[in-house]
């Protein structure tokens, strides 16, 4: 059976919001975007690639969906990172119909990740997908988190934990810090959170 990941970059502050450029997620007046790119380096660049080996299928929010739309047919394989030819499943409440190769539509996530945890063996990935993060967080679908935090303050912006979160516990696998300064770290879901008393 497949796990669902999620790999995303954050500021200190908790941010996710519009990582790679300035027009990439503008919405909420949000004028910030492209906070990672002087720090994104060869660091951050191998962790990632390393991410993709390990997927079978990315589950995506509409709006990252349509970023990557745009830009990945454009990349040659193995460039893409199986993006161009991997199942993609797309979670939206106001479209059914996808033009990218091998992409589907996903109506209810709560109900239809489990299925398919079952129908593949290795990661269905989720990259970005603030929107999608909350429902799947909320709802404790995520087995591991990747977490690329980037040494930058927004102050505003779109945050990966949000009002819904349901406490909990998770358990450190890995961290490291790339020359940056970019602390990549994952956490696998530990069960429910406890709490005591000094």
């Amino acid at each position: 059976m497949g796990e669902l990941t999620i790999s995303t970059f954050l500021s200190l502050d908790g941010v996710m919001q519009a990582p790679g450029g300035p027009t990439e997620d503008p919405s909420g007046d949000f004028t910030l975007g492209g906070w990672l790119v002087p720090l994104f380096d060869d660091g951050v660049g191998a962790a990632m690639t390393e991410i993709f080996t390990k997927v079978d299928a990315f589950l995506l929010g509409r709006t990252t969906y349509d970023i990557f739309a745009a830009y990945w047919p454009n990349v040659p394989s193995p460039e893409d990172n199986g993006l161009n030819t991997l199942p993609k499943f797309v979670a939206s409440r106001t479209r059914d119909s996808f033009s990218w190769n091998a992409t589907s539509h996903i109506q209810d996530v709560v109900k239809d990740v489990p299925g398919l945890k079952q129908r593949f063996a290795r990661e269905i990935q989720v990259h970005g997908s603030c929107g999608l993060a909350q429902t799947l967080i909320e709802n404790d679908l995520i087995d591991e988190y990747r977490l690329f935090t980037f040494p930058v303050l927004l102050g505003s912006g779109k945050r990966l934990f949000g009002a819904g979160t349901v406490p909990a516990s998770l358990t450190l696998v890995s961290s490291h810090t790339t020359g940056s300064g970019v602390v990549v770290s994952v956490y696998r879901r530990a069960g429910s959170l406890v709490t005591g008393s000094y």
